[in-house]
């Protein structure tokens, strides 16, 4: 079993030198190349965000900004980091941006010495705003697919190679490059939305985020239940969000769901590999620092009012992460929260599922299989395997073991994931007579 290439950040590296002042090269530090990748994958989506407000044409601008991130991998090690990084970057993409529109010879000129060791005389004011938010809202537009936004988004503002994303969605490096190449072109004319839009755009952005960490948390095929770094990667990114808005109750509500989450991720595996259900999990490996902080994000942002369906799964995830022990579990709250979340996402069937799983364990198993037969009728779910493990957890608790290890193979045999598999089998070997 080959292991997932490593697609999440680090967090930013600290210590580096002030912005006034330029010092030779000899007299900067010389730090490590993981310290290089850290700074390049924080400076990157500012420097690309200010290039595309200058000179519009996101796919040209992203191109620069690859090959300035390119020539500063290979220069910072050994030369040390420049005082003004951010700075350094947009001058070297800038140079490399008009070289390309004046003339065909640029790949050539590209290569000259003095186009590889660039100056930056003081720093740009094009860096003294955050251009974060006018990226994410780019690579979230509209005119794109759901998959080409998750795609943009990971290489433009997570830093990402074309490689490294079509592995952590186990799709062919050239798919992925023809997804990622359309999209660039579908955003020629694009630029920062109306004020009227902006909110909209906003959501779509958490949604694209949520994506992200669910498929990290929960591979939807592949060998590894997990992609670690793929969830990572969307933490960092609705950090980043976070930042931007700190007043937008919903991106609080949507980075302490997915730290309430991750904080388990440790306990969801055994050494070998295997998925370990939520009530058979080792709480002591569950991360408290994450808990503190998810619980204190949420706890700050339901007041406001306006609470989301992202507010609301962030208040159930908690529920669960505080409880020492399966049998401590506040069913009942959880069961009132989930009844908040289906107003809130009333046409979301995976809502209703869960839903269905707190009201068996908060009051009956019987009710809950009376829901599920509603859901059966939902063509986005009735095909799917969750709906079909679901059943079979709710026969088990009934004591209908032979119904309900039919229904654990029947779930195995259409899930995609091989954990899951093998762990749906295991439930129905283990009810078998």
């Amino acid at each position: 079993m080959s292991p997932r290439p490593a697609v999440g950040g680090q967090p930013p590296v600290g210590g580096r030198p002030s912005a006034g002042g330029h010092p030779s090269s000899g007299d900067r530090p010389v730090v490590s190349g993981q310290n290089v990748e850290d700074l390049l994958r924080e400076c990157a989506p500012r420097v690309l965000g200010a290039l595309v407000r200058r000179h519009g044409m996101f796919d040209a601008c992203e191109d620069a900004v690859q090959e300035a991130l390119l020539a500063a991998a290979l220069q910072w090690p050994e030369e040390g980091v420049p005082d003004n990084p951010g700075g350094w970057l947009l001058t070297v993409a800038s140079r490399r941006l008009v070289d390309e529109i004046r003339s065909d010879e640029a790949r050539r000129r590209r290569e000259d010495a003095r186009a590889a060791e660039p100056e930056p005389a003081a720093p740009d004011p094009a860096l003294d705003r955050d251009d974060s938010l006018l990226l994410l809202f780019l690579c979230c537009h509209p005119s794109l697919s759901q998959p080409s936004r998750v795609a943009l988004t990971l290489r433009a503002a997570g830093g990402l190679t074309t490689a490294q994303i079509a592995a952590a969605f186990l799709v062919p490096e050239a798919t992925m490059a023809q997804r990622i190449s359309r999209a660039k072109q579908s955003l020629k004319a694009s630029g920062m939305p109306p004020d009227a839009e902006r909110s909209a755009r906003l959501a779509e952005v958490r949604h694209v985020l949520y994506l992200i960490f669910n498929e990290g948390y929960t591979a939807s095929g592949g060998p590894d239940l997990t992609a670690p770094g793929l969830s990572a990667e969307a933490i960092r990114l609705t950090r980043m969000l976070h930042g931007l808005v700190p007043d937008d109750a919903e991106t609080s509500g949507l980075l302490a769901l997915m730290l309430l989450t991750d904080a388990r991720r440790r306990a969801r595996t055994s050494p070998s590999g295997e998925l370990v259900p939520l009530d058979e999990q080792d709480r002591s490996l569950w991360d408290g620092a994450l808990i503190a902080e998810g619980v204190d994000l949420v706890s700050r942002a339901l007041p406001r009012g306006d609470v989301g369906p992202y507010q609301l799964q962030a208040a159930i995830a908690a529920v669960h992460d505080e409880a020492g022990s399966p049998d401590a579990t506040d069913w009942p709250q959880i069961l009132a929260l989930y009844d908040l979340l289906e107003l809130a996402d009333p046409d979301n069937p995976v809502v209703s599922l869960n839903r269905a799983v707190a009201v068996a364990k908060a009051r009956d198993p019987e009710e809950a299989l009376a829901l599920l037969a509603a859901l059966e009728r939902d063509k986005r779910l009735r095909d799917h395997h969750r709906l079909l493990a679901t059943r079979a957890h709710l026969l088990e608790l009934q004591g209908r073991t032979s119904e309900a290890a039919g229904a654990y193979r029947a779930a195995a045999r259409r899930a995609t994931s091989a954990p899951e598999r093998r762990h749906l089998t295991r439930r129905a070997d283990r009810l078998a007579p």
